[in-house]
């Protein structure tokens, strides 16, 4: 394992994208071939949701793995540096992402949460989920 000082690891975090990631890019452009239109990043939305159908209400967000916590018990032990802050910077995220989808939900609108690895594997699969509840809220 490489071991990288401070200086390297924060200007890895600053060139972490949190728009356009390339997972984003991916399932944009499947949903765009097949004809659904969206907005992005919406900011007046609820947790500016990644890929938002507004008139159908329909929310789409694209979690990155580490930065939003998948299987994060097993998966902390991976973080060997600044454990604190990582573990509460992730924890508060885990929250935040329950906090918006439950707002959004009792607000009427459809919560889709991708992780990025899903999107990988089967980008298929993750935009025929989207285009089943688009064509449901006509």
């Amino acid at each position: 394992m490489v071991r990288r000082n401070s200086e390297q690891i924060s200007r890895n975090m600053k060139q972490v994208k949190n728009k356009d990631s390339l997972i984003e890019l991916i399932l944009r452009k499947e949903l765009w071939k097949r004809g659904m239109r969206y907005r992005k990043n919406v900011k007046n939305i609820c947790g500016k949701p990644d890929i938002a159908f507004i008139g159908k209400r329909i929310a789409v967000f694209v979690d990155s793995e580490f930065w939003h916590g998948y299987n994060f018990e097993v998966n902390k032990e991976n973080i060997h540096s600044n454990k604190i802050f990582w573990f509460n910077k992730i924890k508060r995220n885990i929250e935040r992402d329950l906090e918006v989808t439950i707002q959004l939900r009792d607000s009427g609108w459809v919560v889709l949460r991708f992780w990025g690895n899903d999107i990988k594997r089967n980008l298929k699969g993750c935009a025929d989920e989207i285009e089943k509840f688009y064509k449901e809220r006509r």
